[in-house]
């Protein structure tokens, strides 16, 4: 509960979240959620203040900046891997993107398009290079769910442009090389950093 009201944006970046406070509100002890709070930190959703209070992340460019390099390490060069293999994958992929079509909220399109990734990097084959990545999941969604609603709010086109991007490259697994499948997640992944000057410096 406390991680998707992050998550979808309804605890904003440096809310306090007050253990005496949440417990009321979830009608559970403090202590299931001071755990639950230190999961969140180790998560990179939450923070601690030198006096132990919890706040919600703000998020930082320098975070945006390093998820970046490391989506960019990561998820090229697992397109190539899972290329091999993917046509076994791509129905899968197909679903994800049939499900984002009918998604009704931004808050969906941003867990879809995180899962459509997520199959290609278990489809590469390396466990290790999907555990890395699964280490990310929970900041990379908090950053791309921040993007797609200032993205949907200047243009509406979010969705579109999601379901657009990722029929792209399933059809690249189809018929392209894995040279020139790695070369087109890495120009996905750029993209996602065009997107961040569109963000208010406080949100």
């Amino acid at each position: 509960m406390l991680r998707r009201e992050i998550l979808d944006g309804r605890a904003a970046p440096g809310d306090l979240l007050a253990e005496s406070a949440v417990a009321r509100r979830l009608g559970v002890s403090r202590v299931p959620v001071r755990e639950a709070l230190f999961t969140l930190e180790r998560d990179g959703l939450v923070e601690f203040s030198e006096t132990g209070r919890a706040y919600v992340k703000h998020l930082a460019p320098q975070d945006f900046e390093e998820l970046f390099i490391l989506r960019l390490a990561l998820e090229p060069l697992a397109s190539r891997l899972a290329t091999p293999q993917i046509r076994a994958t791509a129905e899968a992929l197909e679903r994800n993107i049939a499900a984002t079509r009918r998604a009704r909220t931004v808050q969906q399109v941003t867990r879809l398009d995180l899962d459509f990734h997520e199959i290609i990097l278990a489809a590469s084959g390396n466990a290790r290079l999907l555990k890395l990545w699964s280490s990310l999941r929970a900041e990379l969604e908090l950053w791309l769910g921040r993007l797609h609603r200032h993205h949907q709010f200047q243009t509406s086109d979010t969705q579109r442009e999601t379901i657009t991007a990722h029929e792209t490259i399933v059809k690249a697994f189809r018929t392209q090389t894995p040279a020139e499948c790695e070369r087109l997640m890495r120009q996905h992944i750029q993209g996602w950093r065009e997107w961040l000057p569109v963000l208010p410096e406080n949100d």
